[in-house]
């Protein structure tokens, strides 16, 4: 019986549903990028599921050509977390949103990435709550106003990367949804990844939150303000690749000019460190929606993923022949009452 994968085309991973997002929304560049990278992964999309919880982005499912379940609140990672656990030969994704993910579901997004689960976990962010009509995010900047803080908020807000890799997340990268390009091949790097690949795609909400990262991602301002990292090479960027990230003596990240500091006080990224200190300090790099910002894989390392753990110890329970519930059942810890 061959294991050949019937090829496929964008077409065959889109569904008849009717898409049922705002006109102008960047999901539609996200789902497009999405259907255009599923052919070139090899994978059948019988055995492929993508699972979200609620919000604009978690309609996901309905328009991808593949087993898929539009399940609870914040519950994604959860739900998925089973499903890849229990069945480690289905390719499992998650899409979720920036308030789907880090408001009610925080809890299961951290332990996801914590226990290594051999997920890809797409977190739409466009710093607001879209479905529910225009109120403020856990990743809302300080003074924003909207429905729900007409005074502008309060809250400090989350930076996803920032809370992905103190969750020890093995894989955390960064795209946004006004380049394809850039956005399939982050994808495909995440799939590649085995274990929890985590990805924040900026998204833009065109009727809510509209041009919230317009001063990064205008296609004028992209070559100064966006950082694209390559494991390996400089962190070089700007319009003739003038400026550059330098780590200080105090181990803080500065963005310099290399004219005046010189090419070898360039900082080289390294994806595959296993110290996480790196790449939390690209992360949070940059301070506001105005300053430069960078994108591609911030940490891609290896760590055994949860479900072949759970895999070998099963293994190695059934080959010391079948358990004894009743002895379990009254084994220490029982007593009696009364």
């Amino acid at each position: 019986m061959s294991n050949a994968v019937t090829l496929t085309t964008k077409k065959d991973w889109m569904t008849d549903q009717e898409v049922r997002w705002c006109p102008g929304c960047g999901d539609y560049g996200i789902l497009q990028a999405v259907q255009f990278l599923m052919p070139e992964l090899n994978v059948p999309a019988e055995n492929t599921v993508f699972v979200s919880g609620i919000g604009c982005s978690s309609r996901f499912p309905y328009y991808m050509n593949t087993y898929g379940m539009h399940s609870i609140h914040g519950r994604a990672p959860a739900i998925a977390t089973g499903l890849a656990v229990a069945r480690p030969d289905l390719d499992v994704w998650v899409v979720t949103g920036d308030g789907d993910g880090l408001s009610i579901g925080g809890n299961h997004f951290i332990h996801a990435l914590r226990r290594n689960i051999n997920l890809t976990i797409l977190m739409f962010n466009n710093r607001i709550y879209g479905l529910t009509k225009g109120q403020y995010s856990p990743t809302s900047e300080l003074g924003k106003v909207t429905k729900s803080t007409p005074m502008g908020s309060v809250d400090a807000p989350f930076n996803p990367l920032a809370v992905a890799i103190g969750a020890e997340a093995t894989f955390v990268a960064r795209t946004h949804d006004l380049d394809r390009k850039h956005m399939i091949e982050t994808l495909r790097q995440a799939h590649a990844h085995r274990g929890a690949a985590f990805v924040e795609i900026l998204q833009n909400c065109n009727v809510f939150n509209d041009g919230t990262f317009d001063d990064i991602l205008a296609r004028e301002k992209r070559p100064s303000m966006m950082i694209n990292l390559v494991h390996g090479e400089p962190i070089r960027f700007g319009n003739d690749n003038e400026r550059g990230v330098m780590m200080d003596s105090d181990g803080q990240l500065r963005i310099v000019e290399i004219a005046d500091m010189g090419e070898d006080r360039v900082l080289r990224h390294d994806a595959h460190r296993e110290d996480p200190s790196l790449a939390f300090a690209l992360a949070r790099l940059s301070h506001d929606d105005h300053s430069p910002t960078p994108f591609g894989v911030f940490r891609a390392v290896s760590r055994p993923d949860y479900g072949s753990m759970a895999s070998d110890q099963l293994l190695q329970a059934s080959s010391k022949g079948p358990g004894d519930l009743a002895k379990l059942v009254r084994s220490n810890g029982t007593w009696q009452v009364g």
